[in-house]
């Protein structure tokens, strides 16, 4: 692999790690009751599932053997960011005239 390829796929590597850790410390801060009012998994579950996310995405590489479970746990955190924190911010903000 030429080297130049070598370092754009470590920039891939750790720019993935800092999307789950963001997604872990989001899921950490917010209220419990936000979820459910969301209509959203519970705050434990997704806590287990950014904390493992961003586990995965230090643990892993998107270029070795491991890349499926660095996929997953990118996916799983992007769906956090994408989905659930846009919904909670909103029940947390409340009605905007």
């Amino acid at each position: 692999m030429p080297e130049t390829a070598f370092w754009i796929l470590k920039a891939i590597d750790w720019a993935a790690v800092p999307v789950g850790v963001f997604a872990f410390i989001h899921a950490l801060l917010q209220r419990p009751d936000a979820y459910s009012a969301a209509d959203r998994l519970t705050k434990p579950a997704w806590l287990g599932i950014t904390a493992g996310a961003a586990a995965v995405l230090l643990l892993f590489s998107f270029a070795g053997t491991g890349w499926i479970f660095w996929m997953a746990g990118l996916v799983a955190a992007l769906v956090y960011i994408v989905d659930v924190r846009p919904k909670l911010i909103e029940v947390q903000r409340g009605q905007r005239w």
